[in-house]
């Protein structure tokens, strides 16, 4: 099971060398979702971002921004989701995110992977809640045709429940970003992840 990243949609202290550490540790997909970041923004933002660690990242917003960096993929929101049919696909992974488990149990021939969420009660957004019965979920996991990423509540407690719906991946925001210790929580994370498959 892949464990993703998402970024912190605020900025926070010491961002970027926290982003970094957890790159030296072996994190393989950050999310970079900034919502409120203009262009120049977020070119800045992957600019300071060493470079060997640029195809790691997956983009949310201003995607031309693929053209100047090498970056991994492209995400693509609900809400210009219909754009991924015409956007050059080239070496880019493509993913975006769902809400209704129907939308899963159809091909999506367009993306590489999708999240699925809220999965449990959002640690980063008050008051949004489970929205599947467990064996709803469980059922779907299973005849999905798209590999499912588990977002919404992923941490230290849930992810071992994701591993055994067999989800084929788990997003942490609010477990990484609201720990005292970002880094420290990352490689639990991700030693529980490497031990249940080892």
């Amino acid at each position: 099971m892949k464990l993703i990243v998402v970024a912190s949609p605020v900025p926070l202290p010491m961002e970027q060398q926290l982003i970094s550490q957890l790159f030296e540790h072996g994190l393989e997909t950050l999310h970079l979702r900034k919502p409120g970041f203009s262009l120049e923004e977020m070119r800045k933002f992957i600019a300071e971002t060493p470079a060997q660690y640029h195809s790691r990242l997956m983009l949310h917003s201003h995607h031309e921004l693929a053209q100047e960096f090498e970056v991994k993929g492209l995400h693509f929101p609900e809400a210009i989701r219909a754009s991924a049919a015409t956007t050059p696909k080239d070496r880019l992974l493509f993913s975006t995110s769902f809400h209704q488990l129907q939308n899963v149990l159809k091909p999506q021939p367009l993306f590489d992977y999708v999240f699925l969420s809220p999965i449990f009660d959002s640690i980063s957004k008050e008051g949004y809640q489970a929205a599947f019965a467990p064996e709803d979920l469980q059922r779907t996991v299973r005849q999905a045709k798209v590999p499912l990423v588990a977002l919404g509540g992923v941490n230290l407690s849930s992810l071992e429940a994701v591993q055994k719906m067999g989800f084929a991946g788990a997003a942490v925001l609010g477990a990484v970003w609201q720990a005292e210790e970002p880094v420290k929580t990352f490689l639990e994370l991700q030693r529980l992840v490497n031990d249940s498959e080892a």
